[in-house]
């Protein structure tokens, strides 16, 4: 399927490129997701009567995203779960659990952007998490994750 994206897209292309993903890719989330649109005649024509405007609001996204990193570096956040003696929880935290932790803190993270690469945490310690806030910006914050014996 031959798609021309409308912004940059991790490991996939930047704004502008005529990229061929498999049809359920593209039908399902970059199209939806106002990524990209079929790199029809039409559509071409229409991307670049219309480039300007994608490209400063893509610029406005990564400006947004600078600044969301820039607050976001260096924060501290401390999450308490039931976990038995030895440091195991009795359950996990969760990319809902951290971002929520964020937003009580005064940073507003979406769920997704929270990237935790070998999965849930299931001890207690401290943690450095990803956040993944554009395609091309990411910021580190501590997690640390305290126990309550139950």
């Amino acid at each position: 399927m031959q798609l021309i994206l409308l912004q940059n897209v991790q490991n996939l292309g930047k704004l502008g490129d005529k990229v061929s993903v498999k049809p359920g890719f593209g039908r399902n989330y970059l199209i939806p997701y106002g990524k990209a649109a079929p790199a029809t005649e039409a559509n071409l024509a229409e991307f670049e009567a219309r480039r300007a405007e994608y490209e400063a609001k893509a610029k406005a996204s990564l400006e947004g995203a600078e600044g969301r990193k820039a607050a976001l570096e260096g924060v501290e956040v401390t999450i308490s779960a039931n976990a038995s003696t030895e440091g195991k929880l009795y359950g996990s935290i969760t990319p809902r659990d951290i971002a929520e932790a964020l937003t009580k803190h005064g940073h507003k993270v979406e769920k997704s952007e929270v990237v935790l690469g070998e999965g849930p945490l299931r001890r207690t310690g401290e943690y450095e998490i990803v956040v993944h806030l554009h395609a091309d910006i990411e910021a580190t914050v501590k997690v640390i994750v305290i126990g309550e014996v139950a």
